[in-house]
């Protein structure tokens, strides 16, 4: 027993002492190079001195004299043998600088491994965590807290072990809040020394941590998405407080702790539960992202335009596929302005209005809301990180809990058609986030037209990101939004008609999109695949290689998304339910239930409840005639899978 301990202690202190033996060679050789550098440098002056005293100049030497100096021929090999040596040094300290600084951060294969590294548990072990508080700061709410388990060991303990799993995070994987905030920050060498000389190494005990989640409204989010897959997302647009952000699948926090659990849920292909879909999963938004576009039309000044809506469709560009609305050539609207077409959830005006936009126009509003501009789809899928969209007081927090970019196309070279179907939400607009599509209905949610950063942390001061749209402009689009849930012909009147009974004013848009997905086998989880081969034009096969199986139906997303109270909102919410169908049947009651609930928690403020301006009456185009159009009747018959879907 004692010879194994002595191994295990030796074999603990071993990389410490190498590190130091590396650290303390490095600053000896940087001091040898120092010196070298002053004497070489003297020696010139030297030998430059004697040779003006001489009356001769090194210039004017024969080759042949010049060549048998020390300067030329000795010290030459020397001079490269030394830079090669600094090349060399630098490499070898590069590396020890990205392993012992950034891998933690940066490195996938480290994270997964680091956990076994006897350095990082001594540490770890030599400290508590604070505890991980909701937003009402009460110990009995905390997410993360401390308990003697029955053999008397303090172990981290999580109440919602489930619920805020992808914000928490676990020591394996992508790190969640819990090890950014509290990771181990401190110097190297010391640490390095105490090790090797068997000392306690102590660090300063982490303060408690206060939330914006709350963890009733975090719990009503589980609750809605159970047995389906799906994200919600439910911030305040004042703020940027995310007061509920929950991923379906999910995990549990203390049974990832073992390995081979985390191993199995990372191998699961289909149901992805460790990835947090609200921040890094791209989807098809549908007719949500016309929230985009009508914010792009108001920044340009066009928010008056009218556009037709006919039963013919509309052609983008010759020889391109007309554009209908959700029931074909059967839904007319006529010639509508943003308030009719958003209420009614037009394709054909916002296809129109985004071509008239161009491409430059929407990556302008685009950028404002946190989504990219890219050239070449190629570049709209390389799913950079956005940490600026944080307000954190740490950047780990920020870089841990980075969204993946939201993305458009918007080339200025880019087809009409092309254009037209980013307008509503089709196209090149089908990498959204559910996180970015509740920014886009903060952004007019918030009273001066401002998108906030968004935060956790509940002591943080509010912090803005950019200035969107005028104040006005983003009252006039709030009474928009709010024709969805209360106008004669919105979308999301059924479906919100409770959370009107219960005394709340509400904003809205619903959408449904297709999306191509892979088959996958139902006992592993794997996606189903097929071999391909490519031949030469002899039909050689020149290699074999394996391509997914797309599944003959396309899955059919259901998005909504809401902003409540409507006089000054306190709530904005997105909602994606995979394969949920029309947005308002499956997304849309969950929307309904966060805002019932978040005012049976006071998380709305003061409601005032009172008929927003115009939300019933009919609207008037700028020749002032009267267009307040009935909605063309459902035929039963489906819509062809051509068709983007509402």
């Amino acid at each position: 027993m004692l010879s194994l301990i002595l191994q295990q202690t030796l074999q603990e202190r071993q990389p410490a002492l190498l590190s130091l033996i590396f650290m303390g060679g490095a600053a000896l050789v940087a001091l040898v190079l120092f010196v070298s550098l002053i004497r070489y440098g003297l020696n010139r002056v030297r030998r430059r001195s004697l040779a003006s005293q001489a009356g001769v100049a090194g210039t004017d030497l024969p080759d042949e004299v010049r060549a048998r100096l020390g300067t030329t021929s000795t010290n030459r090999g020397l001079k490269i043998l030394r830079w090669v040596f600094v090349l060399l040094a630098m490499m070898v300290f590069s590396a020890h600088v990205y392993w012992a600084r950034y891998a933690e951060e940066r490195n996938e294969r480290f994270q997964e491994l680091s956990y076994k590294d006897l350095r990082n548990r001594r540490l770890s072990e030599s400290t508590l965590r604070g505890w991980i508080l909701d937003r009402s700061g009460k110990l009995e709410n905390a997410f993360a807290s401390y308990r003697r388990d029955e053999r008397g060991r303090i172990v981290r303990d999580y109440s919602m072990p489930e619920a805020m799993a992808h914000i928490l995070g676990s020591e394996r994987g992508e790190p969640g809040f819990e090890r950014a905030m509290f990771g181990i920050t401190s110097t190297l060498a010391p640490e390095a020394l105490d090790i090797v000389l068997n000392r306690d190494v102590k660090q300063k005990a982490n303060r408690d941590v206060r939330l914006t989640i709350s963890r009733e409204l975090q719990q009503t989010a589980v609750d809605q998405l159970k047995g389906r897959s799906g994200a919600v997302v439910a911030l305040n647009p004042q703020t940027g407080e995310i007061l509920a952000m929950y991923s379906n699948p999910s995990y549990n926090l203390e049974q990832i702790q073992d390995e081979a659990t985390w191993v199995q849920l990372n191998a699961d292909e289909r149901d992805r539960p460790l990835v947090n879909r609200a921040l890094s999963s791209y989807y098809v938004p549908g007719s949500t992202f016309k929230t985009v576009t009508m914010i792009a039309s108001y920044m340009a000044g066009m928010q008056d335009e009218t556009f037709l809506c006919s039963g013919n469709g509309y052609y983008a560009q010759p020889g391109a596929r007309v554009i209908y609305d959700d029931q074909g050539a059967a839904e007319v609207h006529g010639r509508i302005g943003n308030d009719i077409a958003y209420q009614v959830s037009c394709n054909q005006f916002y296809a129109q209005m985004a071509v008239k936009l161009g491409p430059e126009r929407m990556k302008q509003a685009a950028n404002l809301l946190g989504i990219g501009g890219y050239d070449s789809p190629e570049e709209a899928l390389r799913g950079r990180r956005l940490p600026e969209i944080w307000n954190t007081s740490a950047p780990s927090v920020a870089r841990a809990l980075a969204p993946r970019e939201a993305t458009i196309v918007t080339n200025p070279n880019i087809r009409p058609y092309d254009i037209a179907l980013e307008g509503f939400g089709q196209g090149y607009a089908g990498q959204m986030t559910p996180l970015q599509m509740a920014l886009s209905a903060a952004a007019i949610g918030n009273m001066e037209g401002k998108l906030m950063k968004i935060k956790l942390e509940y002591d943080r001061p509010p912090e803005v990101f950019h200035q969107v749209v005028s104040a006005a402009a983003a009252a006039d689009m709030r009474r928009i939004m709010g024709l969805v849930t209360g106008g004669p012909q919105g979308t999301g009147r059924g479906v919100f008609a409770p959370v009107k009974a219960a005394g709340i004013n509400t904003g809205g848009k619903t959408g449904t999109a297709q999306k191509d997905v892979p088959e996958y086998d139902p006992k592993t989880g794997e996606i189903k695949t097929r071999i391909r081969q490519e031949r030469d034009r002899r039909g050689n096969v020149i290699r074999e290689y394996e391509v997914p199986i797309m599944s003959p139906e396309p899955r059919v997303d259901g998005w909504f998304l809401a902003i409540a109270p409507l006089e000054r909102p306190m709530l904005a919410i997105a909602v994606v339910v995979e394969g949920g169908g029309y947005g308002s049947r499956s997304a849309g009651p969950v929307a309904a239930a966060m805002v019932l609930k978040a005012k049976e928690l006071n998380l709305l403020g003061d409601i005032v409840n009172i008929q927003p301006a115009n939300q019933t009456q009919p609207t008037r185009s700028r020749q002032g005639t009267t267009r307040s159009q009935p909605r063309a009747p459902r035929p039963a018959a489906s819509r062809t899978p051509q068709t983007p879907r509402r």
